[in-house]
């Protein structure tokens, strides 16, 4: 394997990233809506939800020199199912029921029904981010000051 090829990503890997992502970021009450589904298939705790701190970087402006902003509370876990499917979750915040949930839903993103899934619940959850990241780019939009200088005519 060369250098580059390490960083490739295939095509899969890219679509378990992207519900991986939707997973992460969804609220516990909309994933709530699918729970009767999801525990429907025999599984086992791999790693209880445990919860625990990670460090927040960032960069000056996006691309400075990093910095460490502080730290941050997260939950994670991992389920196999009877088929032998891990699932992973790693959410922002305290939640233990909800990363049970979203490591479940991965192990079953992972399985014969994948279209099933992303149809009836990444897709769903998808559409609901993006309305509450319109919501808030619109609420962020509306405290926008555009600033300029005016100039003295003395140069």
């Amino acid at each position: 394997m060369t250098a580059t090829s390490a960083f490739t990503t295939s095509p899969d890997h890219a679509v378990r990233q992207h519900w991986i992502g939707v997973l992460s970021r969804t609220r516990r009450d909309e994933l709530s809506t699918y729970e009767n589904a999801l525990r429907d298939a025999e599984y086992q705790l791999i790693r209880a939800p445990e919860i625990g701190m990670t460090l927040v970087r960032g960069r000056m402006g996006g691309s400075g020199a990093p910095f460490n902003v502080g730290e941050m509370s997260v939950t994670r876990c991992v389920v196999r199912l009877a088929d032998g499917r891990t699932g992973y979750s790693y959410l922002a915040g305290r939640d233990k029921a909800h990363a049970e949930l979203a490591a479940l839903a991965d192990a079953h993103l992972q399985g014969a029904q994948q279209a099933h899934w992303i149809r009836e619940l990444i897709e769903p959850l998808a559409a609901a981010q993006a309305v509450r990241r319109s919501q808030q780019q619109a609420e962020t939009a509306a405290t926008k000051v555009d600033f300029f200088t005016l100039v003295r005519g003395e140069n």
